[in-house]
């Protein structure tokens, strides 16, 4: 099944011939095939997820070339981050299925014996999937790989901020996956809106905190659970027990990756006065290295969506500090430089909420303990940072503030480690996914107790007697 808005009506075979998005119609479709039991079958999951892997590998050129189109992302980076990861979570998937779908054997207490009891995955039925436009691709496809791992039909609506991909993902989507299982609608806000006034089983919503709490009142009018990835001001403390020159590029590759468009780049550091000055030099020097000294002229360095968020930008300059390297922008080419800032006033513009883009705030701490306090005085980010040498300050940041996630000594690889969950926490979002996690996101525990009926004991029955009432004393 795949479906138009008027806001990109391409039409892409005879179920694509929608001039405007009946989702009502498309999710009751959905619904009835979940229910005919189609895709809770390993091998229905398997092929699904073997399909998508060959997507991937059959498309990579045009699905790079989309991404350049709406975001400007270098090849490299494109790869990386959407094409790689995306195969990667679909191939870890697709080989540990079966143990995942295995029922989980638990403990049966005294007083349920004989017996025994289990935890069974089973589907949670039909899931919306609502992807962003800063890595438009992966994060429509990473979880679409948990929602099909878990057995579920599934509702993708890509970014209309991203055009490029929504339209590729609208054209691959019903090439290599089962159209009755897996629907595409492109659109804009009117096509998201309908969307969000039907019933799902989950809705999976990556952006920002404003469009997540429309998310969250709609699923509350059919008690939708639902997972949040939003984002935050990922802080990143820089101790004065450090590897500087190590911390000046992490730093630069973690921030100036995708043109600071990242949910979990370092939204602002905190540096210890004692290495600030020479860490601006660094960074300074670092910036050079990588992109030129023309930044503008470097195929490795990304451009801003559009020219929307280009003027946003834009005007978080004036007040913020001083512009130690950067600062210049063209809006006609979607250009901003990567942009350092220093001597930033904690209420100035860039500070007041996620920067999303590539400007670095840089603010001068006396010590790890005002770093921290920092940070607690704001809502809780996505991701935290820390560079120091010192076991002992890590773990002390660690105890002493909450993130969704945490790195020591670099930026946001935790993300590619499959065992380790993704996810905010308070306003920075709720739910976990990737890996394991992807597929449980996507799933219902159920418990389960099977009792054999050969021996069936007297003593939780009526009538109560002053034995029974002992011996359960002593068993429960």
């Amino acid at each position: 099944m795949q479906a138009h808005g008027e806001t990109n009506g391409h039409g892409n075979g005879p179920k694509a011939q929608l001039a405007t998005v009946d989702v009502g119609r498309l999710v009751a479709q959905l619904r009835d095939v979940f229910e005919s039991g189609r895709t809770k079958t390993y091998a229905w999951r398997t092929g699904q997820l073997e399909a998508l892997g060959r997507m991937l590998a059959e498309n990579e050129r045009e699905i790079l070339d989309a991404l350049r189109s709406d975001v400007g992302k270098p090849a490299l980076e494109a790869y990386t981050a959407e094409v790689a990861y995306t195969a990667g979570e679909a191939a870890h998937a697709r080989k540990s299925l079966r143990g995942w779908m295995k029922p989980e054997r638990v403990s049966t207490p005294v007083i349920s014996q004989p017996g025994t009891s289990r935890i069974h995955r089973e589907p949670l039925g039909v899931a919306l999937i609502i992807g962003p436009w800063n890595y438009p691709f992966q994060l429509v496809m990473g979880p679409l790989v948990g929602a099909i791992a878990a057995g579920n039909c599934v509702v993708l609506k890509p970014s209309e901020v991203a055009p490029a991909v929504s339209a590729l993902v609208a054209k691959l989507v019903p090439k290599y996956l089962d159209t009755d299982c897996i629907a595409v609608v492109e659109g804009g806000v009117p096509e998201t809106t309908a969307l969000l006034e039907q019933r799902f089983d989950h809705i999976f919503y990556t952006g920002n905190g404003t469009v997540g709490r429309v998310v969250m009142a709609a699923a509350a009018k059919h008690l939708t659970p639902v997972t949040l990835e939003l984002g935050g001001k990922s802080p990143c403390i820089v101790d004065r027990d450090v590897d500087l020159e190590v911390a000046a590029k992490r730093i630069a590759w973690g921030k100036f990756f995708n043109a600071g468009q990242t949910c979990v780049a370092p939204d602002y550091l905190l540096v210890h006065e004692s290495v600030h000055d020479r860490l601006l030099q660094l960074l300074t020097r670092t910036v050079r290295e990588f992109y030129g000294a023309d930044p503008k002229a470097s195929p490795d360095f990304g451009r801003i969506v559009n020219a929307r968020h280009h003027q946003r930008l834009m005007k978080l300059l004036p007040g913020s500090g001083s512009v130690v390297v950067g600062g210049e922008g063209d809006e006609a080419a979607r250009y901003l430089a990567p942009t350092i800032l220093k001597d930033v006033p904690p209420d100035s513009p860039v500070m007041a909420g996620e920067i999303f883009g590539p400007i670095l705030p840089v603010i001068k701490v006396n010590s790890i303990d005002e770093a921290m306090r920092f940070i607690n005085a704001r809502p809780k980010p996505l991701a935290l940072y820390v560079y120091s040498t010192s076991d002992q300050v890590q773990q002390r940041v660690l105890d002493g503030t909450s993130s969704g996630g945490a790195v020591l000594n670099h930026c946001w690889l935790h993300l590619a480690v499959p065992g380790l969950p993704f996810g905010g926490v308070g306003e920075s979002g709720m739910g976990a996914y990737h890996g394991k996690l992807s597929f449980e996101t996507f799933s219902h525990r159920k418990a389960v107790l099977r009792k054999p009926t050969s021996i069936d004991p007297p003593i939780m029955y009526p009538p109560y007697t002053d034995s029974k009432e002992a011996w359960l004393r002593r068993l429960l």
